[in-house]
């Protein structure tokens, strides 16, 4: 069988691969906070008929090496934190980190989960919670009798509270970075799991360390750049087009060797 069926396989698997992740990054463009990711590619193994400095006909040796490559693999799905755009809101509990960092949440099974999305809401007890109720760490409680909220850059929280006429702190919003946050897992929900490559989490007060400031009645929008994606996809499908077409052409060059008997 001739290696070229098996290796445009190979370029038109891939090819699908990075349409899926094209299709997820079109399918989030209005997520808060999502991140963009791209599929990397490798090639596979070769085969080796002759080394490069083997020898030739007499003392000469060869120059060059003599291989056939065998296709092409998903090596990773590379995740870009550059800024998304600010989006202003009137929800005084909305937050977006402007720079590094990552907000943490408590999820139902106690494990700690990471996020750049920063439209949170207020539950029954008072807590500051997402959008599918996981409370923000350290936890933020707003009394009932709050009548205003207010987050500054630092991540202070204050409430002016109804019969006093000066603001109470609430608490302290921190920011979590992490040496390696492509090493971040994502687990849905706008969360990422850290672990792996990720490295330690290092908890931060915004705008020292490295960490970024927090804007409020703010939200950080998709980081995905329509345009961008559309270009990727055209290149996705001619590039799934071209491994078609060279698995046509082998498969007429096979029939054209059969008929040979004939």
């Amino acid at each position: 069988m001739m290696r070229s069926l098996t290796t445009a396989g190979t370029g038109m698997i891939t090819q699908q691969t990075n349409l899926d992740v094209i299709a997820n990054n079109l399918a989030n463009v209005n997520t808060t906070g999502y991140k963009e990711q791209k599929a990397e590619f490798q090639d596979l193994m070769y085969q080796t008929w002759r080394g490069s400095g083997s020898h030739g006909q007499g003392t000469t040796t060869n120059p060059e090496a003599l291989q056939v490559g065998l296709g092409a693999r998903l090596s990773s799905t590379t995740s870009y934190f550059t800024q998304g755009p600010l989006q202003s809101t009137s929800n005084p509990y909305d937050m977006a980190i402007i720079g590094d960092g990552f907000f943490s949440v408590e999820r139902p099974d106690g494990t700690t989960a990471y996020t750049r999305d920063g439209s949170f809401k207020v539950d029954s007890n008072g807590l500051v919670v997402t959008n599918d109720g996981y409370p923000l760490q350290p936890n933020i409680t707003v009394p009932t009798e709050a009548t205003t909220v207010s987050i500054s850059q630092s991540g202070v929280v204050s409430a002016m509270i109804a019969g006093s006429d000066t603001p109470q702190v609430l608490g302290n919003i921190t920011l979590t970075t992490f040496p390696n946050p492509g090493g971040l897992t994502r687990v849905g929900q706008n969360l990422y799991a850290a672990g792996g490559a990720s490295g330690d989490p290092q908890e931060l007060e915004p705008g020292t360390g490295g960490a970024g400031t927090i804007q409020s009645q703010h939200v950080e929008g998709s980081n995905v750049q329509v345009v961008e994606e559309m270009v990727k996809m055209i290149l996705a499908q001619r590039a799934y087009e071209i491994n078609s077409k060279a698995i046509q052409t082998s498969d007429e060059m096979l029939a054209t060797l059969n008929q040979l008997k004939r």
